[in-house]
């Protein structure tokens, strides 16, 4: 087991980089600056940079004294059009642009860990390698980094998460479910507008969106197991733009969130069902766009528990999300671990994607500490197998 004293060191070069990443943020695909910094940094440190296909992002490696297994550890870069709105004297300079979801502090909890790695290679039995992956929050980096083939070969991959809802030193973690899958749904009315004091000569497809609106939601009610955690939310509505017309069109949309991949198919069939009935009855067509944004992430069984088996801190059982994350990707081919770790725990914190979020620093020894403890359990466990 690792020393947890010997993390202070790294913690303490982690909290400038830290509040650099978060003064400089960048959107999804755009990380180009934050690219550079983390190669510049690795570079200085020795580490072997790997090039890869990927625009944006990074993966270096570190091999062990020994040969074995192949790992990976993962952290997200990017950051979210949010123009932010707390009192941190690093708050963004990038106006519009925040890490509101707190990838900074993931970044460098990875840097921290390969900085003791770098100076410990004597405890890996194997090979590991870190990757910053771009565009998390579009939902496409991970599989970009798949059909890239950035991954090839490594045996099982870990990241985690910051929870600005846990306390600072806390880290959630089980066997299978951890985050939900995130499903976008778009659904365009076609009717036949007219004068509003002539309903009659047209088919009002207002109508058949209040109609939708209210039918969808019978979708989990009344055709999902009520002990499964499913989610519909319609979340923007449209219709018409003058006060006497009656539109030709009208448009919603929203997004599906759920932990079993067999409901997956039941929303959407029932959804599908459901927009295209009620507007053949008001003599009405649709348009259905479906989209799988990400699925649910679900811990592999055996590492999870090599994992909570090498931790020296005491893991909590976890509490769902209904929030989506692009590690699941991963997970389709390669087993992986995901982790939540308390960030901030204050009744009042703000949640993800705020403009007021704050992850605060002193999360970060437990990132790295997370990644380091994880590894090596992992690598142990894969060399026994």
């Amino acid at each position: 087991m690792v020393d947890k004293n010997k993390y202070i060191k790294y913690t303490s070069e982690m909290i400038p980089l830290r509040h650099y990443f978060h003064q400089y943020p960048e959107l999804p695909n755009q990380e180009i600056k934050t690219t550079k910094k983390i190669k510049d940094i690795l570079s200085k440190w020795g580490i072997k940079i790997i090039t890869t296909p990927l625009n944006t992002g990074v993966l270096a490696e570190i091999e062990g004294k020994t040969s074995g297994p192949i790992i990976a550890l993962r952290a997200d870069i990017d950051a979210l059009p949010v123009n932010e709105k707390t009192n941190l004297t690093f708050k963004s300079n990038n106006k519009g642009v925040m890490h509101a979801c707190g990838h900074d502090l993931h970044m460098v909890s990875l840097l921290g860990a390969i900085h003791y790695f770098n100076e410990h290679k004597d405890l890996i039995k194997g090979t590991i390698k870190f990757l910053f992956q771009p565009a998390e929050e579009t939902g496409g980096g991970a599989n970009q980094v798949l059909a890239k083939n950035v991954l090839n070969g490594v045996q099982a991959i870990i990241g985690f998460h910051n929870n600005p809802n846990l306390p600072i030193g806390t880290i959630a973690l089980q066997q299978g479910p951890m985050m939900a899958g995130c499903y976008k749904f778009d659904i365009t009315i076609k009717g036949r507008g007219s004068h509003g004091a002539k309903p009659e000569k047209g088919h009002d497809p207002i109508i058949t969106l209040a109609t939708i609106v209210s039918s969808l939601q019978t979708i989990v009610s009344r055709n999902i197991d009520p002990q499964d955690a499913v989610v519909v939310s319609v979340t923007h509505v449209s219709a018409g733009t003058v006060w006497n017309v009656i539109p030709n069109e009208a448009t919603l949309g929203g997004t599906v969130r759920l932990f079993n991949l067999k409901n997956t198919a039941v929303v959407k069939q029932h959804l599908t069902e459901i927009a295209n009935n009620i507007a053949k009855a008001y003599e009405q067509e649709v348009n259905i766009i479906w989209d799988e944004r990400t699925l649910p992430i679900a811990n592999d069984s055996e590492l999870t528990q090599a994992v909570i088996d090498n931790l020296s801190i005491k893991v909590n059982k976890p509490i769902l999300s209904m929030a989506g994350e692009d590690f699941a990707t991963y997970q389709k081919k390669i087993p992986g671990v995901f982790a939540f770790i308390g960030s901030n725990g204050s009744p009042t914190a703000a949640d993800w994607h705020d403009p007021k979020f704050v992850g605060l620093d002193e999360t970060i020894p437990i990132g790295i500490q997370y990644f380091v403890e994880s590894a090596l359990g992992l690598l142990q466990h894969l060399s026994n197998k």
